[in-house]
Parts: structure tokens; C-alpha cells; sequence
């Protein structure tokens, strides 16, 4: 097991109210240090202390110890290569990077293509590259969920995820879209593949035999958090079907049965860690899931965040409203659920338009809101999508999603709220007997100033601060950004 190496320059103090000033280039961790390993999350228990929030009865994740999580993150992938060199662009640079700046969660893209090229043989080296990547996110405490990555479908389509063994097409026809990845969903070829995929019993059986392997070799990992069952699952459209009324019908109908068959195959091998269920896709268009109850006690509900006008290059427009009707819809369903909401993917192409600066204000405001985290796409060094340029400087505006924030809250959260335009964090919580309570800080350009009001012990861990308070003391903390914070190399 690897050991941690704690920073600690702030000794701690017990008082009413304890101030420290931190700068921001001592916050990221030693190079040489090794990070504890974080506490495994349980599902809430009903009789736990909940986070409060907006969306009144979507309960929080929370850990063994009963703390509340949030979990900051991005997705990380290597869709460029295939076989037994898959996933040779991540590394552990990729993991590190994600620890200096703040972040504690990593969405780890894989490919059933690759894991099972062949019907039944699964690849001995594809999986030893999962397990070091998954080694190197837990050498940077970057807790992990394992998502089984689709895009159209697969290898038979120009692209990635389902083998071209288990692609079922009747003869219909395909005609790629390199303008509009997307518009491939919506071939016949597509479509088909997917209604074989939900209802072919032979492939319903290797699908779950492939979660089964995969949660047997990792599900006991120390990083991983849980396992996201398929990226953006679409389906077949019915003559004189409109879209919102075939994903409700799809959702329904064959998502839902095939998430709990899936559910059943991962718990025969690891009973511990979430299972992640997403909707299709048209979600992002303020369409309420159709999705029905999964039958798991651990379930959390992983919509994605986009926008088809911001994606096809449109400016955010905040007087369109959409970023409040895509909240309406994807609390219904946890609401009704009560599940935990992680948003899996989130992030527009083009940073650098007029209105972006305003579009991460409010959907940051938005997700704290309702959700328990997010990942942002994409944690590479590039252009397009990519969180950082070849530099490691962050992309235009994506320095806004690194803030202050609380990974871990031991207690009950009355509120946590942070002003981007201010750089002001603040968490008032009435503390409980989980342990302390962390606070993470990224490390931008200037100086952060804590303060901790009430009787709590205040300690300084390379870019953490943690609190701890007797229980049933209330616990205010406030941070304060000074000098600049914005488009700094921060690597």
C-alpha cells in the first residue's frame, strides 16, 4: 500500500476563530507525495445527515464514515489507439496534474472493443494497463469510475465501443457523418445495432460476462469509485416517433432492463462500489428521463450537460433559459429515485466566444445545486475539448472550474457557495462524528486567506486545509482569493 506524506506547515490551533494565509504556489503536493487512500463511499443511509439542497430529495454521496462528498473531476481517455497499445496516452502526468490543480475525480474511459476483441477472450494486456492507470490514480488520491465508453455505437461505424463481433446491422445502411459525428446516431445501421445490443439474448449474456470480468479484476482497487454501465446510449426510432418521445420510450423500455441485468452481473463480483446509470443523451434538451427504478442499492444517476446550439458552435445565450430547463429535467428522476446525481460529462467546444466566461458562472452555480460532482470533458494537453494546451495552462475560461471546494464534509451542510467573480468560498456546516472535514484549494496565481470560525482544529495538508470540530459545533469556513487567478500555468 502506498504511504502519504503529509505537508504540514500550519500547526493547529483551537479557537473561536483561526485565520492563515496560504500562498498558492506551495498548495500543490510534493512530488514524492503519497496521497492516503480516500474512504470507500456507502450509499446514504436514511437516518445520515444529508447536504441541503435546492432540489430538495436528491440525497449526497457520502463516505463509510457518513462524511457528504463532492467529487470534482474530468474524463480521461485514449480513444486514439486500439489493441494491445489501447490507452497508451494516459499517463501518469494526466493523474498529477489533476492532484496540483485541485481536482479529486477522474472518469477513466475503456472500450469493450479492445477489452474483448474476440467473443469470450478478453485481452491479459488491456487490463494491465487499466490497472496502471488505476495505480497511478491512487498514487494522486483521484478517486476513479470506470466508464464502459460508446460513440456511435462502435468499430463497424468509424468509431469506438462495442465490438464488431456483438454490431447486428440486418443489412441496413450507414452513411458516416465526419461533419456531424453526432447525425450517426440516427442511421438505420445504428439504430438497429442497438435494439440487437438491448434485446438479443446471446448479447445481453456477453455484455454482462464483460462487466462481470471487469468489476472481479478492479472492483477491490483502492481507486475505483464505481463503474459507469454505457456512455450515451441511443436506440432505434419508430415511424412517426418524435425524439423526446422515442428516448422516454427507449429509456423505458430497454435501458432500464438492461441496467439491472448489468447491476446483477457487477454485484455477483463487487458489492461495494456505485453503479453509475446515464440517460440517453436528449436529456440535454430539457427532456425528462424516461428511465425506471434500478434495482441496486447503490445506484447514481449520470446524465451528461450539453447543448446541441453550443455544440454546433453557437455562444451561450442566458437569456435562452437552458441551463435552468436542463436542471428541471435531470432532477425529476432522482428526486423520485432519491439517488445521488453525478453529471458524467460537461463542457463546450469553442471557451474562447464572447459569453463562455458567463456560461461556467452559471453552470457551476447550477450543478452545485443539485448535484453531488461532475467531469469535465476533456483532462488532455491540446486543443478542441482539451481542459489544458500543450503548456499545462488551462484552456480559455476552464481555470473557472478549479475552486475552492469541500471533498469531504464531517457534519451537516447548511450551506457551500462560492462567488466566481469575487473568488469567495464559503461552508457553513454543524459538525458530526465522522472525522474532519476537508477543504481543497487550487492552486492559482495569488494567495488564498481561510478562515475558520468556531471551536475547530485547523490543519494545513500540502493544498487542503482540514478542519475538525467536536460534534454539534457549528463550523463556518470562508476562503478569499487575492492577486490574480486567471489563465495561469499551473503544471
Amino acid at each position: 500500500m502506498l504511504k502519504r506524506t503529509r505537508i504540514r506547515t500550519a500547526s493547529a490551533v483551537t479557537s473561536i476563530i483561526t485565520t492563515f494565509v496560504l500562498a498558492a504556489g506551495a498548495l500543490a503536493p510534493a512530488a514524492d507525495a503519497r496521497p492516503a487512500p480516500p474512504a470507500r463511499p456507502a450509499r446514504p443511509a436514511p437516518q445520515a445527515p444529508q447536504a441541503p439542497s435546492e432540489r430538495a430529495g436528491i440525497p449526497r454521496l457520502t463516505d463509510d464514515r457518513g462524511r457528504t462528498l463532492t467529487l470534482r473531476g474530468w474524463s480521461v481517455a485514449d480513444k486514439a489507439n486500439s489493441g494491445d497499445q489501447a490507452l497508451s496516452a494516459i499517463t501518469e502526468k494526466h493523474f498529477r496534474d489533476l492532484r496540483a490543480k485541485g481536482f479529486n475525480f477522474a472518469r477513466v474511459l475503456f472500450f469493450w472493443d479492445d477489452l474483448e476483441p474476440r467473443r469470450g477472450h478478453y485481452s491479459a494486456e488491456y487490463l494491465r494497463r487499466i490497472g496502471r492507470i488505476l495505480d497511478w490514480a491512487h498514487r494522486y488520491d483521484i478517486q476513479v469510475l470506470l466508464d464502459a465508453h460508446q460513440d456511435v455505437f462502435g468499430p463497424v461505424f468509424g468509431s469506438r465501443g462495442i465490438p464488431a463481433w456483438a454490431t447486428r446491422t440486418d443489412g441496413l445502411p450507414f452513411t458516416p457523418h465526419p461533419e456531424d459525428w453526432f447525425a450517426g446516431y440516427f442511421e438505420p445501421a445504428v439504430q438497429r445495432s442497438f435494439t440487437h445490443l438491448y434485446q438479443d439474448a446471446d448479447l445481453q449474456r456477453a455484455q454482462a460476462q464483460m462487466w462481470q470480468v471487469v468489476a472481479k479484476r478492479f472492483g477491490r482497487h483502492p481507486a475505483v469509485l464505481g463503474y459507469d454501465l454505457i456512455n450515451e446510449p441511443m436506440g432505434e426510432m419508430r415511424e412517426g416517433e418524435d425524439l423526446a418521445t422515442a428516448a422516454r420510450r427507449i429509456e423505458a423500455q430497454q435501458l432500464t432492463p438492461m441496467y439491472n441485468r448489468l447491476a446483477r452481473a457487477v454485484r455477483s463480483a463487487d458489492r461495494d462500489n456505485w453503479l453509475f446509470v446515464e440517460p440517453t443523451p436528449i436529456v440535454g434538451e430539457g427532456v425528462p428521463t424516461g428511465l425506471g427504478t434500478i434495482k441496486d442499492h447503490r445506484t447514481v444517476y449520470a446524465p451528461h450537460f450539453y447543448n446541441t446550439a453550443m455544440e454546433a458552435g453557437a455562444d451561450y445565450d442566458p437569456a435562452a433559459g437552458w441551463i435552468e430547463s436542463y436542471e428541471a429535467a435531470v432532477t425529476a428522476y432522482p428526486e423520485q429515485q432519491k439517488i445521488p446525481v453525478v453529471v458524467g460529462e460537461w463542457g463546450p467546444l469553442n471557451n474562447k466566444l464572447p459569453q463562455m466566461g458567463r456560461f461556467y458562472q452559471d453552470a457551476m452555480a447550477s450543478l452545485s445545486r443539485y448535484s453531488s460532482g461532475w467531469a469535465g470533458w476533456v483532462w488532455c494537453y491540446g486543443g478542441g475539448y482539451c481542459a489544458l494546451d500543450e503548456n499545462g495552462d488551462f484552456a480559455a475560461n476552464k481555470e473557472r472550474t478549479a475552486t475552492p471546494y469541500a471533498p469531504a464534509v464531517a457534519g451537516t451542510v447548511h450551506s457551500d457557495t462560492y462567488d466566481d467573480r469575487a473568488r469567495f468560498y464559503r461552508l457553513v456546516y454543524t459538525a458530526g462524528r465522522g472525522g474532519s472535514t476537508e477543504i481543497s484549494l487550487p492552486t492559482a496565481a495569488g494567495r488564498w486567506r481561510v478562515t475558520v470560525e468556531g471551536r475547530a482544529e485547523a490543519r494545513r495538508h500540502g493544498g487542503e486545509v482540514r478542519v475538525h470540530a467536536r460534534p454539534g459545533t457549528r463550523v463556518t469556513v470562508t476562503v478569499t482569493g487575492s492577486g490574480p487567478g486567471r489563465s495561469v500555468n499551473q503544471g
